[in-house]
């Protein structure tokens, strides 16, 4: 198995990544690191989006939420958990698309204030204690859930969460530790973690790249028969030709700076990003 470190740094290596649909959002996608700090704001189509500061045990969380304000019907909450970066203007790019969908999206601040990570080393230190203690982890996704559900715009019955390399790890152990979701999204996040718990009744998706060298064949079997034995119902998915961060276009070029093994895979993304769709909508329709 890996060791803690190799792991932080294969799921480190999703801040790159993003799903990507469309033309635009690829442009949308290839600064990651940007603290947006844009106004709270509505779009043509109607899709507000609005910055929240919620607490967790004392510490200051703050994020977004993203929904269609033209409409009156209540739309299941999906958590949008980031890489280690931070709330970037990527998953605040993921939450709108979601919005887009019909969905009450909100991002997750792990880290506490809102805080970016500038680099690499800053980023593996921040999201280090997360790997050490999942039940931090949890906390900070079950003070986003209850965010989310103050407003009136979200159906509080119907909730789920998506994740990004150290976020698809994290909502993978959420669902794992018998939180209240229907069910999680992995994109080629790392599958080390929590033991599942009996009874657990979230559905679980895992998009993972055949040629993904951070996350090797033993790793994927080892997690596949943890579910198993727990009986937990999941779906994994794999890419051919598809690396890590596949879902990312600045990935390629992101792996040269780095020398890292990491590359976009656009048929890839757009698979997987459908795959998320048909999901979520069993889970959560």
């Amino acid at each position: 198995m890996l060791s803690k470190p190799i792991l932080v740094l294969a799921a480190s290596l999703c801040l790159f990544a993003s799903c990507n649909e469309q033309d635009k959002n690829a442009t949308a996608a290839t600064d990651n690191t940007k603290d947006s700090t844009s106004m709270n704001k509505t779009d043509s189509m109607g899709i507000k989006e609005e910055a929240v500061s919620y607490d967790d045990n004392g510490t200051t969380l703050k994020g977004y939420v993203a929904y269609n304000g033209s409409s009156n019907d209540r739309k299941p909450i999906v958590l949008v958990v980031p890489e280690w970066w931070g709330v970037t203007e990527y998953p605040r790019m993921r939450a709108q698309m979601l919005a887009e969908m019909g969905y009450f999206a909100m991002t997750v601040d792990m880290y506490g204030n809102g805080k970016l990570a500038e680099n690499p080393k800053d980023a593996t230190e921040a999201s280090r204690p997360y790997y050490d203690d999942p039940a931090l982890a949890k906390s900070r996704l079950d003070a986003a859930l209850q965010k989310a559900k103050t407003f009136a715009q979200a159906d509080t019955a119907k909730v789920a969460a998506i994740g990004y390399c150290f976020g698809g790890s994290m909502v993978l152990n959420y669902a794992k530790m018998g939180a209240p979701v229907a069910g999680v999204v992995s994109f080629h996040g790392g599958l080390q973690g929590v033991a599942p718990q009996k009874g657990t009744k979230a559905q679980f998706l895992i998009c993972h790249g055949n040629a993904d060298t951070f996350v090797p064949d033993a790793q994927v079997k080892a997690f596949r028969k943890s579910m198993d034995s727990a009986g937990l119902s999941y779906t994994f998915k794999t890419y051919d030709n598809a690396t890590h961060a596949f879902t990312n276009p600045a990935a390629t070029a992101k792996g040269q700076q780095f020398n890292l093994p990491l590359s976009y895979n656009g048929p890839a993304d757009t698979a997987s990003w459908n795959e998320m769709k048909t999901f979520l909508n069993s889970v959560l329709r």
